[in-house]
């Protein structure tokens, strides 16, 4: 009940975006940009992700991060994230620029649902080298959900989290749990965070569930990230959708949404024939028309 309550809060709430048949979509989520110190799980995808996302910039898509873009758990201070993957800001600032950028908070980057911290720390960057500050994401507003609009049918967009006690109502006593309990645990013992989705696979499971029900319930397309798992549901009926993330052993995944069709993708580093190392698109699924998906929500 608690779930359902605040998925359909979120979604009344939720600023729409209208899209057509030419629109350019990529949504990723969990992100985890970190510092990189020896708890950064992005660091290791950063050039994958990098390589993905100027492949959009170029191509004309707009950029939804649906949550957990940066790991603010594990770390105290956003600048140091900013200033340790510097050049994923200036391509994030130039979609922005564009008004092709929107970030949704997750239950790591909960603190970006502060208006105070996301004016403080997004707004403006401190440049060292000039020592000034300089433009980052001056006026932008992190939302906890979006509503895609396309043909008078409703996609929700939103990170997940929502209706998971610890994660989300206490979410600061998982963000303190995580810092400096869970992580040094995993680091030196090899314990896994028995509160995380991503790492739990009864937590996650639950999750799912929880808002495949709702999705149900409410007749609803829902598109999410939280549990990491990627979920593209092309022969059960289900509404519930997952981007996966961009901290997967050697590759990220994310959806695409062009030209009215929908798919599932990953990127990593492949070998050609002349043992070259090159960062490559793989579709996880065959493109699939948008309406194939709405026609369920008619049903």
């Amino acid at each position: 009940m608690l779930s359902a309550n605040h998925l359909t809060k979120a979604f009344k709430s939720s600023k729409e975006i209208e899209i057509n048949s030419s629109s350019k979509i990529i949504l990723m989520s969990d992100v985890h940009r970190g510092n990189y110190n020896w708890s950064d799980n992005f660091a290791n995808n950063s050039n994958i992700y990098y390589t993905a996302l100027n492949h959009y910039f170029n191509k004309g898509f707009t950029y939804i991060e649906i949550g957990d873009g940066d790991e603010l758990w594990q770390n105290r201070h956003f600048p140091e994230i900013r200033q340790s993957h510097s050049d994923i800001f200036k391509l994030l600032r130039k979609f922005y620029l564009e008004n092709r950028l929107y970030l949704i908070y997750g239950n790591h980057d909960m603190v970006k649902k502060n208006e105070k911290f996301v004016k403080e720390n997004l707004y403006y960057y401190y440049n060292e080298r000039e020592k000034k500050n300089e433009p980052l994401f001056v006026n932008i507003k992190c939302y906890e959900g979006l509503i895609l609009k396309y043909k008078n049918k409703k996609i929700f967009v939103v990170h997940g989290h929502q209706g998971d006690l610890l994660n989300d109502h206490f979410w600061w006593v998982a963000r303190f749990l995580a810092r400096y309990i869970w992580t040094p645990l995993e680091l030196y013992l090899g314990f896994k965070d028995i509160t995380s989705p991503a790492k739990n696979f009864t937590k996650k499971k639950s999750t799912e569930e929880r808002i495949t029900n709702w999705a149900k319930k409410n007749n609803q397309m829902v598109i999410t990230g939280h549990t990491h798992r990627p979920m593209f549901p092309i022969m059960e009926k289900s509404l519930y959708f997952n981007t996966g993330s961009c901290v997967h052993p050697r590759s990220i995944t994310g959806i695409e949404i062009e030209n009215g069709l929908m798919t599932l993708i990953k990127w990593n580093i492949k070998t050609d024939a002349n043992n070259y190392l090159h960062v490559n698109r793989e579709p996880l699924t065959d493109p699939q028309r948008l309406e194939f998906f709405i026609q369920r929500m008619n049903k």
